[in-house]
């Protein structure tokens, strides 16, 4: 059965004074398909011819869908009130420099910087911590539209050579190219395939990469070695990783080299929350070319990680303490009977990444979704905890030969900072490298952390910012948002498109959801697979809270997310469309029986289920979003966005439950719209040129001012 809607919305009086406007939505064909029995269940997808072809490419007729939707929806975003204002405001904040820590080798600091009208970052290099910047790559003159994206850089150790990778319009299929940094001229070298992690041989004559393209073996993930001057088809693959079938369920594998080039450590992923952990004597594969093993970890349900120090590994695990706890491995008997652990699991903060300085090792702590970072010496006595400017985000950039070294710092109140310090001059002597400056006086914030129940009663902390002086009446209008899974924590950092948000009277807030590392990895568990509703009961409970403390009212709260965060706002937007005023859906994951047969969604299994289970399908189909859309219920104005070169969720995702939600929505879309839009030069969010970038968020807080009734002119 094929049904035609046409849809009348009238955007009346949307800017002071305006002229109405009328717009033809794009007619939606709706088919039944051929109802699918999965586990005794009967499944039926109207909008299947949404996905594409069988393979998921975007068919000439999803083309054309896609076309007259984006076309729909660009007429609504472009005209809405004060939008004019709001992207000139949003212009001038974006530009904030966007700067990076140094990378480190011999005498020379190689570091990216985007300022002023730059689409993308430029890499410069300087020579001694007191040289003049000069400029190795521009991306933003290899594309006029700025769509090639710098993605990452690895210099030799001698800082002589600097391999690189770019992918255009952010499609993430990472190729490889190696730059002679004294002449800035490009080798013959280019490795295609999302290559990515290098690891250099302490001489400069070769490196080691990860590839995880193969177009032979697409399925596969590649640790191989390439010698300067050879053809990628010469490179040795000494390690693959690799699953018949769309359906492989791990993903990497990932390698480092310790600098002395000796010991190759190669961590092989079994799970979200797992991996199996080897070492590899190089000295022996140079010898005689056995790529031979050592296990340090295999089976274990738990996640290993480490750096090579001659013949010692410093190795961080969550086995047997879910925070995490450091333990030595020597590197010749690197069995689990041989440990010895020197850095004990702390049961009030979660140990995010230990890295190595001269003498000492430099270990991340996330505490009450906030960063701490402590020095211990090799034998994992503690010598003191590095200072932070506040309660915020913070990383140091460090090398194992050498006490010099790099924190950077932001908060929801501080723009990024990036200070030059040595680790042994006590806690706070510190010199800034860098900064960013933006229009904006952040001390007119307030900025808190706060404690709410979920649905079983457990505490879940939020930030929240807003102006000084905000009056709790129930009527401001408030932007929530979340992620909740694969142990991503949320901690404080300073986002410039929110400046416009706030300045106009809007509250942020961000709730440390289950799902996330924020308090260890028993929080991970305790949101994924069959414990995923959790993740949505705490944030709709987010929302609860906003409202119960008179923060705002259902009308005036709006929620975005994007990613697994766009499977979170979509469980809740329908779960309780009654609870929120507007939603804005980025790149999400909607369709939960279906998701794994599209692109890199397959590794994810782990994290959520296979509905070819029977047990994980049961849950799987008590929250996707796309099969709990209801006929006739008056659900809030909602805009979903997705990339067309998105490598990680399918923009079927959002055509799909675009499409649904406009054909069932009992809310009258003149003033409700369910909106689509597929960006046709970009992927998941990365590597998006600042004037797409810009025009993004105009599209989502101006639709949310709109929705949430702000004055934005």
């Amino acid at each position: 059965m094929v049904i035609r809607m046409a849809m009348i919305i009238s955007l009346v009086g949307m800017a002071g004074g305006a002229a109405s406007r009328t717009l033809q939505a794009a007619a939606i064909r709706k088919e039944t398909v051929v109802k699918e029995m999965i586990h005794g269940v009967e499944i039926a997808d109207p909008y299947r011819w949404l996905e594409g072809d069988g393979e998921g490419k975007a068919t000439p007729e999803t083309k054309k869908w896609t076309e007259e939707q984006n076309a729909r929806t660009r007429a609504v975003l472009d005209h809405l009130p004060g939008r004019a204002k709001l992207e000139a405001r949003l212009g001038e904040v974006m530009q904030m420099r966007a700067i990076r820590a140094p990378e480190m080798a011999r005498n020379r600091y190689f570091y990216t910087k985007r300022e002023g009208t730059q689409n993308q970052a430029v890499l410069y290099v300087r020579e001694g911590t007191d040289g003049a910047p000069r400029e190795l790559l521009d991306a933003n003159k290899l594309d006029k539209e700025g769509l090639v994206t710098l993605s990452w850089y690895e210099p030799s150790q001698d800082g002589t050579l600097l391999a690189f990778g770019i992918y255009r319009s952010g499609d993430e299929n990472d190729v490889l190219h190696v730059m002679d940094v004294e002449s800035g001229k490009w080798l013959e070298e280019e490795i295609v395939g999302r290559v990515r992690d290098v690891s250099w041989e302490p001489e400069g004559k070769g490196f080691f990469y990860r590839r995880l393209e193969d177009v032979n073996r697409p399925y596969s993930g590649q640790i191989c070695y390439h010698k300067l001057g050879q053809k990628q088809g010469e490179d040795r693959v000494l390690f693959e990783q690799y699953k018949e079938g769309p359906l492989a369920t791990t993903w990497g594998p990932y390698a480092s080299v310790g600098r002395d080039g000796r010991w190759m450590v190669l961590r092989y992923a079994t799970g979200t929350k797992s991996n199996d952990l080897y070492v590899i004597d190089l000295e022996k594969w140079r010898k005689t070319g056995a790529f031979d093993l050592g296990v340090v970890s295999k089976g274990e349900d738990a996640a290993f990680d480490g750096r090579a120090l001659g013949d010692r590994l410093f190795m961080e695990t969550t086995l047997d303490a879910p925070n995490g706890r450091v333990v030595l491995v020597g590197m010749k008997r690197p069995g689990k009977e041989a440990w010895k652990e020197i850095i004990a699991e702390r049961k009030d903060a979660v140990i995010e990444n230990v890295s190595l300085a001269k003498g000492m090792l430099v270990v991340r702590y996330q505490k009450k979704a906030s960063t701490r970072i402590e020095l211990f010496d090799l034998e994992g006595k503690s010598i003191h905890e590095l200072s932070l400017p506040g309660i915020g985000t913070a990383s140091v950039s460090t090398q194992e030969d050498r006490t010099e070294a790099f924190l950077s710092y932001t908060s929801f109140n501080q723009p990024p900072i990036i200070y030059h310090i040595d680790l042994t001059e006590g806690k706070t002597k510190k010199v800034v490298w860098e900064k960013s400056d933006v229009p904006f006086d952040p001390s007119t914030m307030e900025v808190k952390q706060v404690f709410y129940p979920s649905k079983d009663g457990t505490s879940i902390s939020m930030f929240v910012v807003h102006r000084k002086g905000m009056v709790l009446d129930g009527n401001n209008p408030v932007m929530l948002t979340g992620y909740g899974g694969f142990g991503n924590g949320i901690t404080p950092s300073f986002g410039p498109t929110l400046i416009p948000w706030l300045e106009a009277g809007g509250v942020f807030a961000i709730a440390n959801l289950r799902g996330g590392n924020e308090y260890g990895e028993k929080w991970h568990e305790a949101g994924m697979l069959e414990h995923k509703q959790n993740v949505f009961d705490d944030f709709i409970a987010a929302g609860e809270y906003l409202i119960r403390e008179k923060y705002t009212r259902p009308e005036k709260l709006g929620i975005t997310g994007g990613s697994n965060g766009g499977l979170l706002v979509g469980a809740a937007v329908t779960q309780r469309p009654d609870l929120w005023g507007a939603v804005v859906c980025h790149v999400p994951l909607l369709d939960m029986l279906r998701y794994e047969k599209f692109l890199m969604a397959r590794y994810w299994v782990p994290e959520y289920g296979s509905a070819e289970d029977a047990r994980q399908f049961e849950y799987l189909l008590k929250y996707s979003p796309y099969h709990h859309v209801k006929e006739g219920v008056k659900y809030p104005a909602i805009l979903f966005t997705a990339g067309e070169h998105d490598a990680r969720v399918h923009p079927m995702h959002a055509r799909k439950m675009g499409a649904l939600m406009q054909s069932v929505s009992g809310s009258d879309q003149s003033t409700k719209p369910i909106l689509v839009w597929v960006e046709q030069e970009a992927g998941h969010g990365m590597g998006k040129p600042l004037n797409l970038r810009i025009r993004a968020a105009a599209d989502d807080y101006g639709f949310l001012m709109w929705q949430l009734g702000m004055n934005s002119n």
